[in-house]
Protein backbone atom coordinates (compact mmCIF):
# COMPACT_ATOMS: atom_id res chain seq x y z
CA UNK A 1 0.00 0.00 0.00
CA UNK A 2 2.95 2.63 1.03
CA UNK A 3 4.47 1.61 -2.47
CA UNK A 4 1.13 2.39 -4.42
CA UNK A 5 1.00 5.94 -2.43
CA UNK A 6 4.59 6.66 -2.75
CA UNK A 7 3.82 5.89 -6.67
CA UNK A 8 0.97 8.14 -6.68
CA UNK A 9 2.68 11.00 -5.12
CA UNK A 10 5.64 10.67 -7.81
CA UNK A 11 3.59 10.93 -10.36
CA UNK A 12 1.66 13.64 -9.23
CA UNK A 13 4.68 15.36 -8.20
CA UNK A 14 5.99 14.72 -11.61
CA UNK A 15 2.82 16.05 -13.73
CA UNK A 16 3.51 19.20 -11.61
CA UNK A 17 6.77 19.78 -12.08
CA UNK A 18 8.47 17.71 -15.41
CA UNK A 19 6.34 18.38 -18.82
CA UNK A 20 6.11 15.49 -20.67
CA UNK A 21 9.10 15.43 -23.60
CA UNK A 22 11.77 16.11 -20.63
CA UNK A 23 10.33 13.25 -19.09
CA UNK A 24 10.09 11.25 -22.00
CA UNK A 25 14.12 11.73 -22.49
CA UNK A 26 14.88 10.97 -19.12
CA UNK A 27 13.10 7.32 -19.44
CA UNK A 28 14.46 6.92 -22.65
CA UNK A 29 17.95 7.21 -20.99
CA UNK A 30 17.10 4.69 -18.38
CA UNK A 31 15.79 2.23 -21.03
CA UNK A 32 18.94 2.65 -22.89
CA UNK A 33 21.10 2.06 -20.11
CA UNK A 34 18.89 -1.25 -18.82
CA UNK A 35 19.15 -2.54 -22.80
CA UNK A 36 23.05 -1.92 -22.68
CA UNK A 37 23.49 -3.86 -19.25
CA UNK A 38 21.25 -6.70 -20.80
CA UNK A 39 23.28 -6.60 -23.68
CA UNK A 40 26.90 -6.99 -21.57
CA UNK A 41 24.83 -9.81 -20.15
CA UNK A 42 23.92 -12.25 -22.54
CA UNK A 43 27.40 -11.49 -24.34
CA UNK A 44 29.39 -12.45 -21.31
CA UNK A 45 27.27 -15.23 -20.04
CA UNK A 46 27.22 -17.00 -23.77
CA UNK A 47 31.15 -16.30 -23.49
CA UNK A 48 31.52 -17.74 -19.97
CA UNK A 49 29.03 -20.93 -21.22
CA UNK A 50 32.03 -21.19 -24.49
CA UNK A 51 34.85 -21.82 -22.63
CA UNK A 52 33.57 -23.52 -19.71
CA UNK A 53 32.59 -26.16 -22.38
CA UNK A 54 36.00 -25.93 -24.15
CA UNK A 55 38.02 -26.22 -21.28
CA UNK A 56 40.15 -29.07 -21.52
CA UNK A 57 38.86 -30.55 -24.29
CA UNK A 58 40.92 -31.92 -26.78
CA UNK A 59 39.76 -31.05 -30.50
CA UNK A 60 38.56 -34.28 -31.22
CA UNK A 61 37.00 -34.85 -28.27
CA UNK A 62 35.29 -30.96 -28.34
CA UNK A 63 34.51 -31.73 -31.84
CA UNK A 64 32.44 -35.07 -31.27
CA UNK A 65 30.63 -33.18 -28.09
CA UNK A 66 29.02 -30.73 -30.85
CA UNK A 67 26.25 -33.51 -31.61
CA UNK A 68 25.50 -33.12 -27.76
CA UNK A 69 25.84 -29.51 -26.46
CA UNK A 70 22.62 -28.14 -28.38
CA UNK A 71 20.79 -30.38 -27.06
CA UNK A 72 21.98 -29.83 -23.69
CA UNK A 73 21.32 -26.05 -24.07
CA UNK A 74 17.89 -25.96 -25.73
CA UNK A 75 16.40 -28.82 -23.13
CA UNK A 76 17.74 -26.08 -20.13
CA UNK A 77 16.36 -23.52 -21.96
CA UNK A 78 13.08 -25.19 -22.44
CA UNK A 79 12.95 -26.63 -18.73
CA UNK A 80 13.83 -23.51 -17.87
CA UNK A 81 10.63 -22.48 -19.57
CA UNK A 82 8.27 -24.88 -18.65
CA UNK A 83 8.84 -24.87 -15.00
CA UNK A 84 10.62 -21.83 -13.89
CA UNK A 85 8.54 -18.88 -15.98
CA UNK A 86 5.79 -21.18 -16.96
CA UNK A 87 5.39 -18.74 -19.72
CA UNK A 88 5.98 -18.28 -23.90
CA UNK A 89 9.30 -16.26 -23.97
CA UNK A 90 9.44 -15.86 -27.40
CA UNK A 91 11.44 -14.59 -30.21
CA UNK A 92 13.11 -11.20 -29.54
CA UNK A 93 11.73 -8.71 -32.53
CA UNK A 94 8.64 -10.47 -33.20
CA UNK A 95 7.48 -10.66 -29.62
CA UNK A 96 8.22 -6.55 -29.94
CA UNK A 97 6.33 -5.97 -33.08
CA UNK A 98 3.61 -8.37 -31.35
CA UNK A 99 3.50 -6.09 -28.37
CA UNK A 100 3.36 -3.14 -30.04
CA UNK A 101 0.79 -4.43 -32.75
CA UNK A 102 -1.96 -6.55 -30.73
CA UNK A 103 -0.74 -6.40 -26.84
CA UNK A 104 -0.91 -2.39 -26.53
CA UNK A 105 2.45 -2.00 -26.22
CA UNK A 106 3.11 -4.68 -22.63
CA UNK A 107 5.41 -7.15 -22.96
CA UNK A 108 5.33 -10.04 -19.95
CA UNK A 109 8.15 -8.55 -17.00
CA UNK A 110 9.65 -12.26 -17.02
CA UNK A 111 11.17 -11.32 -20.48
CA UNK A 112 13.01 -8.49 -18.31
CA UNK A 113 15.59 -11.94 -17.11
CA UNK A 114 13.77 -14.78 -19.24
CA UNK A 115 15.66 -13.79 -22.27
CA UNK A 116 18.78 -13.79 -20.88
CA UNK A 117 18.73 -16.80 -19.31
CA UNK A 118 17.23 -18.70 -22.59
CA UNK A 119 19.17 -17.36 -25.08
CA UNK A 120 22.64 -17.63 -23.03
CA UNK A 121 21.76 -21.48 -22.77
CA UNK A 122 20.71 -22.05 -26.32
CA UNK A 123 23.61 -19.84 -28.25
CA UNK A 124 27.00 -20.75 -25.30
CA UNK A 125 26.03 -24.87 -25.97
CA UNK A 126 25.68 -23.88 -29.79
CA UNK A 127 22.29 -22.97 -30.78
CA UNK A 128 22.67 -21.37 -34.43
CA UNK A 129 21.06 -18.24 -33.26
CA UNK A 130 22.01 -14.45 -32.84
CA UNK A 131 22.06 -12.37 -29.65
CA UNK A 132 20.60 -9.48 -30.89
CA UNK A 133 16.84 -10.41 -30.37
CA UNK A 134 17.16 -11.75 -27.07
CA UNK A 135 18.30 -8.57 -26.19
CA UNK A 136 16.15 -6.80 -28.28
CA UNK A 137 13.20 -8.27 -26.14
CA UNK A 138 14.92 -7.69 -22.70
CA UNK A 139 15.53 -3.99 -23.25
CA UNK A 140 11.95 -4.25 -24.68
CA UNK A 141 9.88 -5.91 -21.66
CA UNK A 142 12.19 -2.83 -19.59
CA UNK A 143 10.68 -0.17 -21.45
CA UNK A 144 7.07 -2.00 -21.81
CA UNK A 145 7.03 -2.20 -17.77
CA UNK A 146 8.45 0.92 -17.01
CA UNK A 147 5.90 2.36 -19.30
CA UNK A 148 2.87 0.32 -17.11
CA UNK A 149 4.66 0.95 -13.60
CA UNK A 150 4.23 5.00 -14.57
CA UNK A 151 1.04 4.57 -16.25
CA UNK A 152 2.69 5.78 -19.96
CA UNK A 153 -0.03 6.27 -22.80
CA UNK A 154 0.20 3.75 -25.71
CA UNK A 155 1.99 5.84 -27.97
CA UNK A 156 4.78 6.61 -25.12
CA UNK A 157 5.02 3.02 -24.26
CA UNK A 158 5.58 2.03 -27.96
CA UNK A 159 8.74 4.73 -27.96
CA UNK A 160 9.78 3.31 -24.95
CA UNK A 161 9.71 -0.27 -27.21
CA UNK A 162 11.60 1.76 -29.95
CA UNK A 163 14.20 3.11 -27.43
CA UNK A 164 14.59 -0.17 -25.70
CA UNK A 165 15.54 -1.75 -29.01
CA UNK A 166 17.67 0.82 -30.43
CA UNK A 167 19.76 0.85 -27.05
CA UNK A 168 19.97 -2.82 -27.39
CA UNK A 169 20.88 -3.18 -31.31
CA UNK A 170 23.66 0.06 -29.95
CA UNK A 171 25.54 -1.82 -27.62
CA UNK A 172 25.72 -5.00 -29.29
CA UNK A 173 27.31 -3.64 -32.52
CA UNK A 174 28.80 -0.48 -30.51
CA UNK A 175 27.09 1.33 -33.90
CA UNK A 176 24.16 3.75 -32.43
CA UNK A 177 23.41 5.46 -35.99
CA UNK A 178 22.18 1.89 -37.32
CA UNK A 179 20.40 1.12 -34.07
CA UNK A 180 18.71 4.28 -34.72
CA UNK A 181 17.92 3.58 -38.09
CA UNK A 182 16.69 0.00 -37.11
CA UNK A 183 14.15 1.26 -34.64
CA UNK A 184 12.94 3.61 -37.10
CA UNK A 185 12.37 0.91 -39.76
CA UNK A 186 12.13 -2.57 -38.64
CA UNK A 187 10.07 -2.09 -35.25
CA UNK A 188 8.44 0.78 -36.86
CA UNK A 189 8.31 3.83 -34.80
CA UNK A 190 7.32 6.77 -36.75
CA UNK A 191 9.96 9.42 -37.28
CA UNK A 192 8.95 12.32 -35.80
CA UNK A 193 10.04 15.39 -33.70
CA UNK A 194 8.57 13.58 -30.84
CA UNK A 195 10.28 9.81 -31.32
CA UNK A 196 13.65 11.12 -32.38
CA UNK A 197 15.12 12.90 -29.45
CA UNK A 198 14.19 10.07 -26.84
CA UNK A 199 15.57 6.96 -29.83
CA UNK A 200 19.12 9.28 -30.18
CA UNK A 201 19.38 9.16 -26.32
CA UNK A 202 18.62 5.59 -25.71
CA UNK A 203 20.72 4.57 -28.46
CA UNK A 204 23.81 6.80 -27.18
CA UNK A 205 23.11 5.52 -23.60
CA UNK A 206 23.19 1.77 -24.87
CA UNK A 207 26.38 2.01 -26.72
CA UNK A 208 28.26 4.38 -23.87
CA UNK A 209 27.34 0.93 -21.59
CA UNK A 210 29.15 -1.44 -23.97
CA UNK A 211 32.01 0.97 -24.39
CA UNK A 212 31.94 1.16 -20.38
CA UNK A 213 32.02 -2.68 -20.09
CA UNK A 214 33.09 -4.54 -23.29
CA UNK A 215 35.59 -1.67 -24.25
CA UNK A 216 34.96 0.40 -27.69
CA UNK A 217 36.14 -2.12 -30.17
CA UNK A 218 33.62 -3.16 -32.47
CA UNK A 219 32.46 -6.82 -32.38
CA UNK A 220 33.56 -7.09 -36.64
CA UNK A 221 36.84 -4.90 -36.27
CA UNK A 222 38.07 -3.67 -39.82
CA UNK A 223 39.70 -1.06 -41.89
CA UNK A 224 38.97 -0.86 -45.83
CA UNK A 225 41.52 -0.56 -47.20
CA UNK A 226 40.71 -0.60 -51.30
CA UNK A 227 37.96 2.09 -52.13
CA UNK A 228 35.46 1.75 -54.34
CA UNK A 229 36.04 1.50 -57.88
CA UNK A 230 33.41 2.59 -60.51
CA UNK A 231 34.77 -0.59 -62.60
CA UNK A 232 33.34 -2.60 -59.69
CA UNK A 233 29.61 -1.10 -60.50
CA UNK A 234 28.20 -4.50 -62.24
CA UNK A 235 29.71 -6.50 -59.43
CA UNK A 236 28.11 -4.77 -56.81
CA UNK A 237 24.75 -4.84 -59.15
CA UNK A 238 24.95 -8.44 -59.38
CA UNK A 239 25.70 -9.25 -55.86
CA UNK A 240 22.37 -7.22 -54.77
CA UNK A 241 20.59 -10.01 -57.16
CA UNK A 242 22.33 -12.78 -55.22
CA UNK A 243 21.81 -11.39 -51.97
CA UNK A 244 18.01 -10.98 -52.90
CA UNK A 245 17.46 -14.38 -53.91
CA UNK A 246 19.70 -15.89 -50.74
CA UNK A 247 17.17 -13.59 -48.43
CA UNK A 248 14.19 -15.23 -50.70
CA UNK A 249 15.51 -18.66 -49.85
CA UNK A 250 16.37 -17.67 -46.16
CA UNK A 251 12.49 -16.78 -45.53
CA UNK A 252 11.03 -19.47 -47.44
CA UNK A 253 13.29 -21.84 -45.49
CA UNK A 254 12.71 -20.48 -42.27
CA UNK A 255 8.84 -20.93 -42.58
CA UNK A 256 8.60 -23.84 -44.16
CA UNK A 257 11.06 -25.19 -41.16
CA UNK A 258 8.87 -23.33 -38.77
CA UNK A 259 5.81 -25.42 -40.43
CA UNK A 260 7.56 -28.67 -39.79
CA UNK A 261 8.10 -28.35 -36.35
CA UNK A 262 4.66 -26.88 -35.89
CA UNK A 263 3.20 -30.29 -36.76
CA UNK A 264 5.01 -31.87 -34.01
CA UNK A 265 2.96 -31.80 -30.94
CA UNK A 266 4.67 -32.54 -28.14
CA UNK A 267 8.09 -30.67 -26.81
CA UNK A 268 9.95 -33.06 -25.71
CA UNK A 269 9.86 -34.80 -29.53
CA UNK A 270 10.62 -31.11 -30.99
CA UNK A 271 13.73 -31.46 -28.90
CA UNK A 272 15.38 -34.59 -29.67
CA UNK A 273 14.42 -34.24 -33.47
CA UNK A 274 15.77 -30.85 -33.77
CA UNK A 275 18.27 -30.89 -31.30
CA UNK A 276 20.07 -34.17 -32.35
CA UNK A 277 19.53 -33.23 -35.79
CA UNK A 278 21.28 -29.61 -35.37
CA UNK A 279 24.21 -31.69 -33.66
CA UNK A 280 24.88 -33.94 -36.31
CA UNK A 281 24.92 -30.18 -38.62
CA UNK A 282 27.52 -28.78 -36.45
CA UNK A 283 29.70 -32.14 -35.93
CA UNK A 284 30.06 -31.99 -40.32
CA UNK A 285 30.36 -27.62 -40.13
CA UNK A 286 31.60 -26.61 -37.16
CA UNK A 287 31.49 -23.19 -38.04
CA UNK A 288 27.84 -22.85 -38.19
CA UNK A 289 28.08 -23.78 -34.48
CA UNK A 290 27.00 -20.93 -31.97
CA UNK A 291 26.67 -17.20 -33.33
CA UNK A 292 29.24 -17.15 -36.14
CA UNK A 293 31.28 -14.03 -34.76
CA UNK A 294 34.73 -15.68 -35.18
CA UNK A 295 33.46 -17.07 -38.69
CA UNK A 296 32.59 -13.69 -39.96
CA UNK A 297 35.56 -12.13 -38.84
CA UNK A 298 37.91 -14.12 -40.78
CA UNK A 299 35.61 -14.03 -43.47
CA UNK A 300 35.43 -10.29 -43.26
CA UNK A 301 39.32 -10.38 -43.45
CA UNK A 302 39.03 -12.80 -46.80
CA UNK A 303 39.68 -15.78 -44.55
CA UNK A 304 38.17 -19.05 -44.65
CA UNK A 305 39.81 -21.19 -41.91
CA UNK A 306 36.84 -21.89 -39.63
CA UNK A 307 35.52 -23.98 -42.75
CA UNK A 308 38.34 -26.06 -41.91
CA UNK A 309 39.16 -26.07 -38.08
CA UNK A 310 38.07 -28.56 -35.92
CA UNK A 311 36.10 -30.22 -39.79
CA UNK A 312 36.68 -33.70 -40.86
CA UNK A 313 37.49 -31.56 -44.02
CA UNK A 314 40.48 -30.06 -42.85
CA UNK A 315 42.88 -32.11 -45.14
CA UNK A 316 41.11 -30.81 -48.06
CA UNK A 317 41.50 -27.15 -47.22
CA UNK A 318 44.13 -25.96 -49.64
CA UNK A 319 41.37 -26.84 -52.90
CA UNK A 320 39.46 -23.93 -53.93
CA UNK A 321 36.82 -26.39 -55.35
CA UNK A 322 36.16 -28.10 -51.86
CA UNK A 323 36.77 -24.27 -50.10
CA UNK A 324 34.11 -23.01 -52.58
CA UNK A 325 31.36 -26.20 -51.88
CA UNK A 326 31.87 -25.62 -48.43
CA UNK A 327 31.41 -21.95 -48.37
CA UNK A 328 27.93 -22.69 -50.57
CA UNK A 329 27.06 -24.97 -48.40
CA UNK A 330 27.36 -22.61 -44.66
CA UNK A 331 25.01 -20.56 -46.92
CA UNK A 332 22.20 -22.99 -47.68
CA UNK A 333 22.79 -24.93 -44.39
CA UNK A 334 23.12 -21.64 -41.54
CA UNK A 335 19.39 -20.82 -42.16
CA UNK A 336 18.43 -24.74 -41.40
CA UNK A 337 20.74 -24.34 -38.25
CA UNK A 338 18.93 -21.65 -37.19
CA UNK A 339 15.32 -22.64 -38.30
CA UNK A 340 15.65 -26.52 -36.29
CA UNK A 341 17.41 -24.20 -33.51
CA UNK A 342 13.86 -22.28 -33.12
CA UNK A 343 12.05 -25.47 -33.68
CA UNK A 344 13.18 -27.21 -31.53
CA UNK A 345 12.49 -24.78 -28.41
CA UNK A 346 15.87 -22.75 -28.44
CA UNK A 347 15.74 -18.87 -27.87
CA UNK A 348 17.48 -16.47 -30.32
CA UNK A 349 17.49 -14.31 -32.74
CA UNK A 350 18.19 -14.14 -36.52
CA UNK A 351 20.05 -11.42 -37.38
CA UNK A 352 23.65 -13.05 -36.87
CA UNK A 353 22.61 -15.67 -38.53
CA UNK A 354 21.93 -13.05 -41.52
CA UNK A 355 25.16 -11.56 -40.77
CA UNK A 356 26.88 -14.82 -41.48
CA UNK A 357 25.26 -16.07 -44.33
CA UNK A 358 25.82 -12.10 -45.96
CA UNK A 359 29.59 -12.34 -45.13
CA UNK A 360 29.81 -15.99 -47.12
CA UNK A 361 28.00 -14.70 -49.86
CA UNK A 362 29.80 -11.71 -49.98
CA UNK A 363 33.34 -14.27 -49.74
CA UNK A 364 31.99 -16.73 -52.25
CA UNK A 365 31.50 -14.11 -54.79
CA UNK A 366 34.19 -12.32 -53.94
CA UNK A 367 36.69 -15.30 -54.42
CA UNK A 368 34.66 -16.53 -57.60
CA UNK A 369 35.43 -13.21 -59.22
CA UNK A 370 39.28 -13.69 -58.11
CA UNK A 371 39.54 -17.06 -59.56
CA UNK A 372 37.68 -15.91 -62.94
CA UNK A 373 40.47 -13.42 -63.46
CA UNK A 374 39.52 -10.36 -61.57
CA UNK A 375 42.64 -10.39 -59.61
CA UNK A 376 42.32 -6.69 -57.95
CA UNK A 377 39.23 -7.57 -56.02
CA UNK A 378 38.84 -6.46 -52.53
CA UNK A 379 37.23 -9.34 -50.42
CA UNK A 380 36.51 -7.60 -47.51
CA UNK A 381 34.71 -5.30 -49.75
CA UNK A 382 32.69 -7.76 -51.15
CA UNK A 383 31.89 -9.64 -47.36
CA UNK A 384 30.82 -5.78 -45.69
CA UNK A 385 28.67 -5.16 -48.33
CA UNK A 386 27.52 -8.91 -48.95
CA UNK A 387 26.64 -8.79 -45.13
CA UNK A 388 24.95 -5.17 -45.78
CA UNK A 389 22.77 -7.08 -48.62
CA UNK A 390 21.08 -10.06 -46.62
CA UNK A 391 20.31 -7.22 -43.88
CA UNK A 392 18.59 -5.67 -46.27
CA UNK A 393 16.68 -8.38 -48.25
CA UNK A 394 16.00 -10.79 -44.77
CA UNK A 395 14.96 -7.64 -42.67
CA UNK A 396 13.84 -5.82 -45.52
CA UNK A 397 15.78 -3.09 -43.97
CA UNK A 398 18.19 -1.85 -47.00
CA UNK A 399 19.05 1.49 -44.55
CA UNK A 400 19.99 -0.74 -41.33
CA UNK A 401 22.09 -2.78 -43.52
CA UNK A 402 24.01 0.60 -45.16
CA UNK A 403 24.38 2.11 -41.85
CA UNK A 404 25.69 -0.62 -39.47
CA UNK A 405 28.04 -1.15 -42.00
CA UNK A 406 28.93 2.18 -42.41
CA UNK A 407 28.98 2.09 -38.44
CA UNK A 408 31.44 -1.27 -38.13
CA UNK A 409 33.88 0.09 -40.67
CA UNK A 410 33.33 3.56 -38.94
CA UNK A 411 33.53 5.11 -42.37
CA UNK A 412 31.60 5.44 -45.55
CA UNK A 413 33.91 4.38 -47.91
CA UNK A 414 31.94 1.32 -49.09
CA UNK A 415 28.44 3.80 -48.97
CA UNK A 416 27.56 4.25 -52.53
CA UNK A 417 28.37 0.11 -53.17
CA UNK A 418 26.00 -0.51 -49.78
CA UNK A 419 23.30 1.75 -51.46
CA UNK A 420 23.31 -0.41 -54.70
CA UNK A 421 23.48 -3.77 -53.60
CA UNK A 422 21.03 -3.29 -50.05
CA UNK A 423 18.58 -1.10 -52.89
CA UNK A 424 19.02 -4.14 -55.43
CA UNK A 425 18.28 -7.07 -52.61
CA UNK A 426 15.45 -4.81 -50.79
CA UNK A 427 13.95 -4.45 -54.39
CA UNK A 428 14.30 -8.31 -54.98
CA UNK A 429 12.84 -9.81 -52.49
CA UNK A 430 10.05 -7.43 -52.62
CA UNK A 431 9.29 -9.20 -55.52
CA UNK A 432 8.65 -12.68 -54.02
CA UNK A 433 7.85 -11.55 -50.26
CA UNK A 434 5.91 -8.81 -49.33
CA UNK A 435 6.78 -9.07 -45.12
CA UNK A 436 9.89 -10.18 -43.79
CA UNK A 437 10.50 -12.74 -41.38
CA UNK A 438 9.95 -10.88 -38.51
CA UNK A 439 6.30 -9.53 -39.71
CA UNK A 440 5.32 -12.20 -42.13
CA UNK A 441 3.35 -14.42 -39.52
CA UNK A 442 1.71 -11.02 -38.01
CA UNK A 443 0.94 -9.66 -41.73
CA UNK A 444 -0.78 -13.35 -42.82
CA UNK A 445 -3.01 -12.83 -39.65
CA UNK A 446 -3.71 -9.05 -39.92
CA UNK A 447 -2.27 -8.14 -36.77
CA UNK A 448 0.89 -6.35 -38.12
CA UNK A 449 1.21 -2.15 -37.39
CA UNK A 450 3.19 -0.31 -39.88
CA UNK A 451 4.21 3.26 -40.99
CA UNK A 452 0.86 3.77 -42.19
CA UNK A 453 -0.97 5.69 -39.86
CA UNK A 454 -4.59 4.59 -41.38
CA UNK A 455 -4.44 0.99 -41.20
CA UNK A 456 -2.24 1.36 -38.09
CA UNK A 457 -5.98 2.92 -36.34
CA UNK A 458 -7.78 0.59 -38.31
CA UNK A 459 -6.22 -2.33 -36.84
CA UNK A 460 -6.84 -1.13 -32.93
CA UNK A 461 -10.90 -1.16 -34.06
CA UNK A 462 -12.44 -4.71 -33.64
CA UNK A 463 -15.75 -5.54 -34.97
CA UNK A 464 -17.74 -7.13 -32.13
CA UNK A 465 -17.18 -3.77 -30.48
CA UNK A 466 -18.77 -1.74 -33.57
CA UNK A 467 -22.00 -3.45 -33.50
CA UNK A 468 -24.74 -1.18 -32.61
CA UNK A 469 -27.86 -3.56 -31.73
CA UNK A 470 -30.65 -0.81 -31.73
CA UNK A 471 -32.35 -1.46 -34.67
CA UNK A 472 -35.90 -3.08 -34.38
CA UNK A 473 -36.04 -6.40 -36.55
CA UNK A 474 -39.48 -7.04 -38.40
CA UNK A 475 -41.00 -10.52 -39.22
CA UNK A 476 -40.85 -11.19 -42.83
CA UNK A 477 -44.56 -11.92 -42.76
CA UNK A 478 -45.48 -8.92 -41.00
CA UNK A 479 -47.93 -6.44 -42.53
CA UNK A 480 -47.06 -2.24 -43.93
CA UNK A 481 -48.88 -1.69 -40.53
CA UNK A 482 -46.62 -3.88 -38.26
CA UNK A 483 -43.82 -2.04 -40.01
CA UNK A 484 -44.76 1.63 -39.51
CA UNK A 485 -45.37 0.50 -35.59
CA UNK A 486 -41.72 -0.78 -35.55
CA UNK A 487 -41.05 3.14 -37.12
CA UNK A 488 -42.50 4.45 -34.14
CA UNK A 489 -40.31 3.28 -32.25
CA UNK A 490 -37.00 2.87 -33.66
CA UNK A 491 -34.23 5.21 -33.69
CA UNK A 492 -32.91 4.20 -36.90
CA UNK A 493 -33.98 4.54 -40.62
CA UNK A 494 -33.19 0.65 -41.44
CA UNK A 495 -35.00 -2.58 -40.28
CA UNK A 496 -33.47 -6.22 -40.31
CA UNK A 497 -35.84 -8.94 -41.74
CA UNK A 498 -34.90 -12.26 -39.24
CA UNK A 499 -36.86 -15.18 -38.02
CA UNK A 500 -37.40 -16.82 -35.06
CA UNK A 501 -34.15 -18.37 -34.97
CA UNK A 502 -32.43 -14.64 -35.99
CA UNK A 503 -31.44 -15.88 -39.07
CA UNK A 504 -31.01 -12.99 -41.54
CA UNK A 505 -33.14 -12.63 -44.63
CA UNK A 506 -33.31 -9.00 -46.06
CA UNK A 507 -33.65 -5.37 -44.78
CA UNK A 508 -36.43 -2.51 -45.07
CA UNK A 509 -35.19 1.15 -45.43
CA UNK A 510 -37.54 3.87 -44.60
CA UNK A 511 -36.60 5.51 -47.55
CA UNK A 512 -38.32 2.83 -49.73
CA UNK A 513 -41.66 2.83 -47.78
CA UNK A 514 -42.07 7.04 -47.29
CA UNK A 515 -44.68 6.87 -50.28
CA UNK A 516 -46.66 4.76 -48.98
CA UNK A 517 -46.36 4.85 -45.44
CA UNK A 518 -48.95 7.15 -44.61
CA UNK A 519 -51.99 5.57 -46.76
CA UNK A 520 -53.63 3.56 -43.79
CA UNK A 521 -55.31 1.60 -46.51
CA UNK A 522 -52.41 -0.20 -47.71
CA UNK A 523 -51.17 -1.02 -44.20
CA UNK A 524 -52.80 -4.62 -44.34
CA UNK A 525 -52.33 -5.39 -48.32
CA UNK A 526 -48.83 -4.88 -48.36
CA UNK A 527 -46.29 -7.88 -46.96
CA UNK A 528 -42.83 -7.01 -45.68
CA UNK A 529 -41.66 -9.55 -47.26
CA UNK A 530 -42.59 -7.67 -50.46
CA UNK A 531 -40.46 -4.86 -49.26
CA UNK A 532 -37.35 -5.83 -47.94
CA UNK A 533 -34.07 -6.88 -49.84
CA UNK A 534 -31.06 -8.45 -49.74
CA UNK A 535 -28.20 -5.92 -48.96
CA UNK A 536 -24.80 -6.76 -51.14
CA UNK A 537 -22.58 -6.65 -48.29
CA UNK A 538 -22.10 -7.90 -45.00
CA UNK A 539 -19.36 -8.07 -42.29
CA UNK A 540 -18.32 -11.29 -40.54
CA UNK A 541 -16.82 -11.12 -36.50
CA UNK A 542 -13.40 -12.31 -37.97
CA UNK A 543 -13.25 -9.35 -40.49
CA UNK A 544 -10.86 -6.83 -39.53
CA UNK A 545 -11.60 -2.73 -39.77
CA UNK A 546 -9.75 -2.28 -43.00
CA UNK A 547 -12.19 -4.70 -45.07
CA UNK A 548 -15.50 -3.17 -43.09
CA UNK A 549 -13.98 0.45 -43.96
CA UNK A 550 -13.17 -0.96 -47.48
CA UNK A 551 -16.56 -2.35 -47.74
CA UNK A 552 -18.15 0.70 -46.46
CA UNK A 553 -16.74 3.24 -48.69
CA UNK A 554 -17.18 1.12 -51.79
CA UNK A 555 -21.20 0.08 -51.19
CA UNK A 556 -22.08 3.78 -50.20
CA UNK A 557 -24.05 2.38 -47.22
CA UNK A 558 -24.03 4.30 -44.01
CA UNK A 559 -24.75 0.84 -42.15
CA UNK A 560 -24.09 -2.68 -42.66
CA UNK A 561 -24.85 -5.69 -40.93
CA UNK A 562 -22.94 -7.90 -39.29
CA UNK A 563 -23.93 -12.20 -39.61
CA UNK A 564 -22.07 -15.07 -37.92
CA UNK A 565 -22.88 -18.10 -39.61
CA UNK A 566 -26.21 -16.12 -41.86
CA UNK A 567 -27.26 -15.14 -37.93
CA UNK A 568 -28.34 -11.38 -37.45
CA UNK A 569 -25.99 -9.53 -34.86
CA UNK A 570 -26.47 -6.05 -35.72
CA UNK A 571 -25.16 -2.98 -38.00
CA UNK A 572 -22.20 -1.38 -38.22
CA UNK A 573 -22.59 2.42 -39.02
CA UNK A 574 -19.99 4.51 -40.73
CA UNK A 575 -20.45 7.22 -38.34
CA UNK A 576 -19.57 4.98 -35.57
CA UNK A 577 -16.21 3.20 -37.35
CA UNK A 578 -15.18 7.15 -38.52
CA UNK A 579 -16.05 8.59 -34.79
CA UNK A 580 -13.93 5.55 -33.64
CA UNK A 581 -10.98 5.88 -35.68
CA UNK A 582 -10.36 9.55 -35.46
CA UNK A 583 -10.59 9.09 -31.58
CA UNK A 584 -8.04 5.65 -31.97
CA UNK A 585 -5.77 7.74 -33.92
CA UNK A 586 -5.65 10.99 -32.00
CA UNK A 587 -4.64 8.24 -29.04
CA UNK A 588 -1.68 6.77 -31.03
CA UNK A 589 -0.46 9.85 -33.43
CA UNK A 590 3.60 10.60 -31.92
CA UNK A 591 3.10 14.32 -32.00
Amino acid sequence: MKKKSLLKSFLIWRIRHISTRPYLMILSLITGLGSGIAAVIIFNLVHLIKSILQKGSSNEYFRLLHIVYPVVGIFLAVIFIKFVIKQRVGHGIPSVLYAISKNHGYISAHNMFSSIITSALTVGFGGSVGLEGPTVATGGAIGSNLGKLLHLTYKHRILLLGCASAGAMAAIFKAPIAAIVFAFEVIMIDLTTASIVPILIAAASGTLTSYFFLGQNVIYPIDIVAKFEFSDLPFYILLGIFAGLVSVYFTRTYMFIGRLFDKIKHSYNKLLIGGFSLGIIILLFPSLYGDGYEAVNQAMHGEYNYLFTDSYFSGLSESLIVTFILIGAVILLKVIATSITFGSGGIGGIFAPTLFMGANLGLLFANFLKHIGFKDISVSNYVLVGMGGLIAGVLHAPLTGLFLIADLTQGYELFMPLMITATISYVTIKYFEANNVYTIQLAKRKELLTHHADKNALSFMKVHKMIETDFVPVDKDGTLGDLVDAVSKSPRNIFPIIDEDRNFLGIVSLNDIRNIMFKPEEYDKVFVKDLMYIPTNSVKLDDTMEDVAHKIQHSGKFNIVVLEDGKYLGFISRANVFSNYRRILKSISAD
